[in-house]
């Protein structure tokens, strides 16, 4: 009953007044708590008795010599330095993660931002800050981080909302037309980019499932095409396999390619008229103070991009 009265009465206005009480239970004097906590012994007396009058309840008896808890003054310190330790372990948290980043970030990257950022720096970002823990969604559907909870998330930047701030993880990313050698020999090498019209087209149908158009060249001089061919889909892992087994040509990050290139089991067609894209960008909410991780994520993968 005790308890359910003083939660009752209980005003969040009243925190520092708790803080005072619990000084002078912990150090058994006005005099002594006030030095604790860089007061006055008036302001300590104050303070009891504002917040005594506010709960209704006798918290010390007080004489001349000594101050001893009262059973409800007794019952409240242990309630409260349960309630102000809890509070304090997690401002040491904050402090912690402020100078060691610790903790849970969340991430809903694209695909390809996932398999060329994310994977090749792990290894190295986890021996940095073992206390953090990445999760993360793949996903290239361009979702709304502040509402479904994400902390940042990784597209290209020319797709990343207005309101976000972002920060380019990558120079300008080169796009390339590629296909199987036995797939060109079978049907013959575009020379130029009309020549696509001829040719089996694998498409890419992208996070707002509309197809992704092949662009050749850059400025004034780009030309768009979407090709015909009898496979689209929407995860650029089954378009090079399907382009690697000869099903037809592949619009790709020049990146994404690069194994298979060595390899010989791609072949990059129309080079001249690769087109520069937007790089991968981070963003997150202006309306958020980034963790500490993320700053470091980020720095991470700048560093290993060359920037």
């Amino acid at each position: 009953m005790k308890q359910d009265h003083l939660l009752r009465h209980f005003d969040r206005s009243d925190l520092a007044d708790l803080n005072v009480f619990l000084a002078i239970a912990r150090c058994g004097s006005f005099r002594l708590a006030a030095v604790n906590l860089n007061l006055t012994t008036s302001a300590v007396s104050h303070a009891m008795r504002r917040l005594e009058s506010r709960l209704g309840v006798r918290l010390l008896h007080r004489t001349s010599r000594s101050v001893a808890l009262t059973a409800a003054g007794d019952d409240l310190s242990k309630a409260l330095h349960v309630g102000f330790e809890a509070i304090a372990s997690g401002l040491s948290a904050l402090e912690g993660q402020r100078t060691e980043p610790t903790g849970r970030l969340r991430l809903n990257v694209s695909k390809d931002a996932g398999q060329l950022l994310l994977a090749s720096v792990w290894e190295d970002f986890f021996a940095r800050f073992p206390l953090i823990h990445l999760d993360i969604t793949v996903d290239d559907r361009l979702t709304d981080i502040v509402e479904s909870g994400y902390d940042a998330g990784i597209r290209f930047l020319d797709r990343v909302p207005q309101d976000m701030i972002a920060i380019p993880l990558t120079k300008p990313l080169r796009w390339v037309v590629a296909g199987a050698p036995e797939y060109l020999n079978r049907r013959g090498r575009p020379l130029k980019p009309s020549d696509i019209y001829q040719h089996q087209c694998i498409q890419m149908r992208i996070g707002d499932n509309s197809t992704y158009p092949w662009e050749f060249g850059n400025g004034d001089e780009m030309i768009r095409i979407e090709g015909p061919g009898p496979l689209r889909l929407n995860d650029t892992q089954m378009a090079l396999e399907a382009a690697r087994r000869g099903l037809g040509l592949v619009y790709c990050l020049e990146r994404r390619i690069e194994a298979e290139i060595a390899a010989g089991t791609l072949e990059i067609v129309l080079p001249d008229w690769a087109s520069m894209g937007a790089p991968f960008a981070i963003y997150y909410s202006s309306r958020r103070h980034p963790p500490s991780g993320l700053r470091e994520l980020t720095h991470t993968i700048r560093i290993a991009e060359k920037l």
